[in-house]
């Protein structure tokens, strides 16, 4: 084999691998290439551990291109026709360590991934009252459904799925720098809440209810959404995610509130006079009727 083939057998994973590089630690022209900055810590945790496989797996394949390169370089045929291939049936030592490393980097990283995973799925925020400590309520409950977001905010009970929640419908607005626990249900299909900034992404199954939490360290506009094929409409299943200061949290939950007033509740339901105008007695409704048809009693 003409070695001009080795080297460029060897150029094509050099230049992905610097690729992949340049993009992780924002080169250019590839600086806007990776994941997004994250906003939280459990993002900084996940970059850590996304980066560090990525790093990994870059390292053994370099190793292995540079060895199949220097190879395809060495033992290329001169212009030696007599030349022979060696005839090796198997190398026991070889197999061996080719084994016992990976199952080595694949319990270092079920080890190395176990912060993150607790972070995000196991050690949910608390709360102490009384010195009695319990799991913190979630401050909102997203109801996913066919091709939409509902998001229902805890009234001043505190709790969410009471008669005095909130309702806003793909727009959430969050105060920043606080520790965050939503509710995840859905109305029809599985769907997914997906947030790149927060590294946050959970699916929903109808039937069951999920909690997701997290802490913005950033006031930022960003963007939720469903990463879980659930329809025709999948692609515009989209909300905005508003992090705020907790001032402007309270005055934006205020506006709400007076949507939902107990003026405007008793505004809209029908008066007494329209439930009972023009309505007649059975008696009456009968008489009229056989009245109509030409029956008397």
């Amino acid at each position: 084999m003409n070695r001009f083939w080795s080297v460029l057998f060897l150029l094509v994973p050099v230049l992905g691998i610097a690729s992949v590089l340049m993009a992780m630690y924002g080169v250019a022209p590839l600086e806007s290439a990776w994941l997004p900055k994250s906003l939280s810590q459990a993002g900084d945790t996940i970059d850590q551990l996304f980066n560090g496989i990525h790093l990994l797996a870059a390292f053994i394949l370099a190793g292995t291109v540079f060895t199949i390169g220097w190879a395809l370089w060495r033992f290329s045929d001169r212009g030696n026709s007599d030349a022979k291939a060696l005839y090796i049936t198997h190398n026991t030592k070889l197999e061996i360590t080719w084994t016992v490393i990976p199952a080595l980097i694949l319990v270092f990283l079920a080890f190395f991934q176990m912060k993150s995973w607790a972070e995000n799925k196991m050690n949910r925020p608390t709360v102490t009252v009384d010195g009695v400590s319990s799991f913190k309520p979630p401050m909102v409950m997203v109801k996913a459904k066919r091709f939409g977001w509902e998001f229902y905010y805890a009234g001043d009970d505190g709790i969410v799925e009471t008669e005095d929640d909130i309702f806003v419908e793909n727009l959430l607005v969050l105060p920043a720098g606080e520790e965050i626990v939503l509710q995840m249900e859905s109305r029809d299909v599985i769907h997914s809440f997906y947030v790149p900034e927060l590294r946050l992404k959970q699916d929903i199954v109808p039937g069951m209810t999920q909690f997701v939490w997290f802490n913005a360290r950033e006031e930022k506009e960003i963007e939720i959404m469903c990463t879980e094929l659930c329809g025709w409409g999948h692609y515009m299943m989209k909300a905005d995610l508003n992090f705020v200061s907790r001032a402007e949290f309270d005055a934006w939950i205020a506006d709400q509130k007076s949507a939902y007033s107990p003026e405007f509740k008793k505004a809209a339901e029908p008066t007494a006079s329209l439930r009972t105008t023009n309505v007649l007695p059975s008696a009456e409704l009968l008489g009229a009727a056989q009245t109509a048809v030409g029956i008397e009693n």
